[in-house]
């Protein structure tokens, strides 16, 4: 039996959705804060439980009769290392024999503020004793192109990562790859998950403008008024300098990575900005 923790949210539906190309759906648990937005999983036969990080008394119930589950981290800017805890803890109760856990790129050496959650996170399931597979997610693509059509309006794409490369690759890789680590009969492991391509903003703001037959700049601030300016476009303040951290710490090789271990794990290569771009473009479009 599998679980996914947050299977309802992006990355979760999307490795839910992966790995009912192997498992029988019966043998499926999504784990949800909110069963009812989960019907349409329930309709194909998944197991859908209550889960919520923020209840542990639920968590217990959720993974019982789990061998193998998915721990999606939290979306908490801060203060997920507790609720990581709980999961971990409700999951060795339920003895279950695998836990794999979406964490960040070099969490253990980067510089950026949000890898060091993720290494707590990392260091509290070395302790918990069970095995664990670490699926370090580099940047997803989406990340950008969340800011596609107000930088198009504008005319500047902007950040703050220099001349830093970025290793993009879409949700749906990182997806894949945590459902091959899920049933891969290969021992626990940490894997350090990056797009084949490094990407710098500069290059990215040109496909966008070559792909929107439109002028886009890339314009790259200080780190401080990049979170500033992500303030202005209506992000939480939190999340705002987290992000902008991440951005100046990839100007120093954070998100940058060349080993392909994403496209070995997942049997492909990973999904071509160009092609993401597209998709957006013509989804704006739609």
């Amino acid at each position: 039996m599998y679980v996914i923790t947050g299977a309802t949210g992006q990355l979760g539906r999307l490795a839910l959705k992966e790995l009912l190309k192997s498992v029988p759906p019966s043998e499926i648990i999504a784990a949800v804060r909110d069963p009812r937005s989960a019907l349409d999983l329930a309709a194909e036969g998944v197991q859908v439980r209550l889960a919520d990080y923020d209840r542990p008394e639920t968590l217990s119930a959720a993974f019982d009769g789990a061998e193998r589950l998915l721990l999606i981290s939290s979306n908490l800017t801060t203060g997920r290392v507790r609720q990581h805890q709980a999961v971990i803890d409700a999951a060795k109760i339920a003895g279950v024999k695998l836990i794999a856990y979406t964490s960040m790129l070099q969490a253990d050496r980067s510089g950026a503020k949000l890898a060091r959650e993720h290494l707590a996170t990392e260091l509290a399931l070395a302790a918990s004793g069970v095995p664990t597979t670490v699926l370090r997610n580099g940047w997803y693509t989406e990340n950008y192109l969340m800011a596609l059509q107000p930088a198009l309006s504008g005319g500047t794409l902007y950040g703050s990562a220099g001349e830093g490369r970025i290793s993009l690759a879409a949700r749906a890789d990182y997806a894949a790859a945590a459902a091959a680590a899920l049933t891969s009969a290969d021992g626990p492991r940490t894997y350090e998950l990056a797009g084949d391509t490094g990407w710098t903003l500069s290059e990215l703001a040109q496909e966008i403008s070559r792909q929107a037959d439109r002028s886009l700049g890339y314009v790259d601030l200080p780190e401080k008024d990049y979170e500033t300016a992500l303030i202005a476009a209506g992000l939480p303040s939190d999340l705002a300098e987290l992000l902008a951290d991440a951005d100046a710490n990839a100007a120093r090789g954070a998100l940058f990575d060349d080993g392909h271990v994403l496209r070995h794990l997942i049997g492909r290569p990973t999904t071509p900005v160009a092609q993401s771009i597209s998709a957006a473009l013509h989804g704006s479009r739609s």
